[in-house]
């Protein structure tokens, strides 16, 4: 437990990391402030000390996530010439999946409050989706000017294929079933990206 007035280094990634992990051990109903603060081994009151509530923190945890997940899509763009098309892309998906902890989306979307606040946040300009497609969009291009994916391919929609299939399995997905997305993906890419 830190102590009493002691500046605790990365809090807010220190919270959002016991968050997922009570989430994940214990499932959504289990995920209180308190949970949260006993698993990161803070004092009780910290959550609330930085975030006007649990439905705020759950939406600013699903933010966050989603920021990571834009960062991991745009580096892509040092992948270009390397490995396969389709290997870069299946490896940043099932990436994004893992980012985005699904019951996590659920809590975020299925909680009022936290749902108001995660669309104030995505209205404000948050990346979300909009910045995965088009990290997915700009990777796709740089392949197709380096002679890696056909002239005539179309890479706003696959792009858009891409970030709508992440969406789906994200909704859909069940917990420890990550074979479903890897499959998934594969198909998709598969269909996309043909030779």
């Amino acid at each position: 437990m830190s102590p009493r007035g002691v500046a605790i280094p990365d809090l807010r990634e220190r919270l959002f990391t016991a968050a997922e992990r009570v989430v994940a051990r214990d499932g959504a109903a289990a995920l209180t402030s308190r949970a949260v603060t006993a698993e990161a081994e803070c004092g009780k009151g910290v959550l609330h000390t930085h975030f006007a509530g649990l439905d705020e923190f759950v939406a600013e945890l699903l933010l966050d996530r989603f920021a990571r997940g834009a960062r991991q899509a745009q580096a892509l763009e040092a992948k270009v010439g390397q490995a396969t098309v389709a290997d870069n892309l299946r490896e940043v998906v099932l990436a994004l999946m893992d980012a985005l902890p699904s019951a996590v989306v659920g809590m975020a979307m299925t909680r009022p409050a936290a749902a108001l606040h995660t669309r104030e946040g995505l209205r404000s300009g948050a990346p979300a989706f909009d910045a995965i497609q088009d990290a997915f969009t700009a990777y796709l291009k740089a392949e197709q000017r380096g002679g890696r994916l056909p002239e005539g391919a179309d890479s706003a929609t696959i792009a858009l294929a891409l970030v709508g299939t992440i969406h789906h399995l994200l909704m859909t997905r069940v917990p420890g079933r990550a074979e479903d997305a890897e499959a998934t993906t594969g198909r998709l890419l598969a269909v996309l990206l043909p030779g």
